[in-house]
């Protein structure tokens, strides 16, 4: 026990956990936006349809968020975003805890989604920036075991605040979010690299040089990079149709309503269990294999509910895809974590951070259609393009390596100029 501690939790930087705790914190009261269409609905008296766009709207300021913060943690630095972000979002929950005005309440819903989705990028970025590269893999695998036990933790207060209160739930998401905020003001330093004069001449006029000068645009340009993104969209889509479609499946089965939320209670169960234990699982193994593995269990889960109809069934496949979702989450981060540039880790972050909001939107809309044409097949299409993704990253693999040792070789050259000179 004491060498998996270790080898789990053991020799990271306090920073770090500095940056974990505030995460842990935030995620806990972050629960506004899973009951932000219950209280349209219950208490301001709109109807679905006009819930659904004040709710679209929050999602539409996260998109502009997540941008926006990948380019304020390059040039602000990763602490100034995260505090504008977090003491931002306390303004805007304040306002919804007092407004009854739609209109505004619609404003500021899409203030707080941009709020809520700044510290993305830069708490990622400022991770990197202070664990070294052997030590990624498992400080995201514990960043992923953090975020899903605060989320299992915020539905939990979620439900039982919004019997109480409406105001109240904006209050006690403000306060945690507040507390968030201290933390990182008080103990939390700037994490951003500092490139000095003499490396920038260097990097100006060698063939990384057009990096740190670029902006989101390099990142969208860059083919290694845009390829990775584009089958962890795939993966993102797949993985979405949990929360999206499966409830329909469940109830085109005659199930109650209960059968779904006890799978996705069990899914977020088997995380908080056994994800800790992942990183021994898989530390021998390439990255890309790691992620071809993750895709071809989270492929088969999901083909799996085609065959269940009932809640073992249902149980059975949520166990699988689960498995694949735990040995994605370590790997995922890393790899995008070598691929950036340091001058323009946030900017990186925040093009890889799209992938969320853009599945959200492909997810449901893709699966509605596949469920309602396709029956059963559908499940089996998504079991397809889970292998599919498998192989993508099997096939990118070699290229991404060769990428990731030049990023490494380059970032080494640069640390060299100063003692050279």
């Amino acid at each position: 026990m004491r060498d998996w501690y270790r080898s789990t939790v053991g020799g990271l930087p306090r920073m770090y956990w500095l940056l974990w705790t505030g995460m842990l914190i935030n995620r806990v009261g972050g629960f506004v936006a899973l009951v932000l269409s219950l209280y349209l609905t219950s208490e301001r008296d709109l109807k679905p349809s006009a819930a659904g766009l004040v709710v679209g709207l929050y999602g539409v300021g996260g998109m502009a968020g997540v941008l926006l913060g990948g380019v304020l943690a390059d040039r602000w630095g990763r602490r100034p975003t995260l505090l504008l972000a977090h003491f931002g979002a306390v303004v805007f929950l304040g306002g919804l805890a007092v407004t009854e005005d739609v209109p505004v309440i619609a404003a500021l819903a899409a203030l707080l989604g941009l709020m809520h989705s700044m510290p993305g990028p830069a708490f990622v970025a400022a991770i990197v920036d202070v664990v070294p590269a052997p030590d990624r893999s498992r400080a995201f695998n514990l960043q992923f075991w953090a975020f899903n036990l605060g989320m299992a933790a915020a539905s939990l207060l979620a439900g039982l605040l919004a019997e109480v209160s409406f105001t109240l739930l904006f209050t006690v998401d403000a306060a945690g979010t507040l507390a968030t905020a201290v933390l990182l003001l008080w103990k939390v330093r700037e994490t951003r690299p500092v490139i000095s004069p003499v490396i920038s001449s260097v990097i100006s006029s060698d063939r990384a040089g057009r990096e740190p000068r670029g902006g989101l645009h390099t990142a969208l340009t860059d083919r290694a990079f845009v390829s990775f993104v584009g089958l962890s969209l795939l993966l993102a889509v797949v993985t979405l149709q949990s929360s999206t479609i499966l409830p329909l499946a469940i109830t085109a089965d005659g199930l109650r309503p209960t059968v779904y939320g006890s799978v996705v209670a069990y899914a977020g169960l088997l995380i908080v269990a056994g994800q800790l234990f992942v990183p021994r699982l898989i530390d021998r193994w390439r990255k890309g294999t790691t992620l071809a593995v993750a895709n071809v269990f989270l492929g088969l889960g999901f083909a799996c509910v085609a065959l269940a109809d009932d809640a073992p069934g249902y149980l059975l496949a949520a166990t699988v895809w689960t498995v694949g979702s735990m040995l994605a989450a370590p790997p995922n981060a890393a790899v995008i974590a070598e691929l950036s540039p340091e001058a323009l880790r946030g900017r990186y972050q925040s093009v890889f951070y799209l992938v969320f909001p853009a599945a959200s939107f492909i997810a449901p809309a893709a699966g509605g259609a596949g469920l309602e044409f396709l029956g059963d097949w559908h499940w089996v299409i998504c079991g397809g393009l889970g292998l599919l993704a498998a192989a993508g990253h099997l096939l990118i693999q070699p290229a991404r390596e060769r990428r990731a040792a030049l990023r490494r070789k380059e970032e080494r050259h640069r640390l060299e100029v100063p003692a050279a000179g």
